[in-house]
């Protein structure tokens, strides 16, 4: 602010971090996760932040328009890539990334384009929707390995003629609700 061309005053604006941020920085980094931060911010801003959130990755004086780019470099790289954003100029870094996650309390166009929607206005739920796809990709792979291992023993068995199609329809009935009752046990789950 001047005033008759002397200096008076200064403004200076700044977007306030989410509450939580460094510690959900923290959390991803050691479950191996690398972070960048992409930002049309300036790289001294951007630095400032980055340090105060401990990202030791980030990418600034980014346009809107060349978000989505910057993803596709980081793919090209070899690196799954998620992206959390919540505004129209995130949309389409976030089709472009391999998971989209849209903050709820963003723009209706971040929310449309992003393969999942973190409905609080709180970072820590990405990580708890991280672990629980974690945890969902093992029940899976747990589901798979007792499904292969009841065909591998009971298919011989079977096509010898030794089962009697009763127990074979009753011991089939018993893998598929032992699947169940595993995946099911994702709801205990706590993060």
């Amino acid at each position: 602010v001047a005033i008759n061309d002397s200096l008076v005053g200064v403004i200076a604006l700044s977007d306030k971090i989410k509450e939580n941020s460094k510690e959900v920085v923290s959390t991803l980094e050691s479950m191996g996760i690398e972070v960048y931060m992409l930002t049309g911010d300036n790289k001294k801003t951007a630095s400032s932040v980055a340090k105060e959130l401990g990202i030791r990755n980030f990418i600034a004086e980014v346009q809107p328009e060349n978000k989505a780019e910057e993803i596709s470099k980081l793919k090209k790289e070899g690196k799954i890539v998620a992206m959390v954003g919540d505004g129209i100029n995130d949309a389409p870094a976030l089709a472009t990334a391999d998971v989209g996650f849209a903050i709820g309390t963003g723009t209706d166009v971040a929310i449309e384009t992003a393969d999942i929607v973190i409905l609080r206005d709180d970072l820590t739920s990405l990580v708890s929707a991280i672990k629980l796809s974690q945890q969902t990709m093992k029940k899976i792979k747990q589901n798979l390995f007792w499904a292969f291992i009841y065909n591998l023993i009971g298919i011989p068995i079977a096509a010898s003629g030794h089962l009697n199609p009763v127990v074979g329809a009753v011991t089939m009935s018993l893998s598929s609700i032992s699947v169940l009752l595993n995946s099911l046990s994702l709801k205990k789950l706590k993060f």
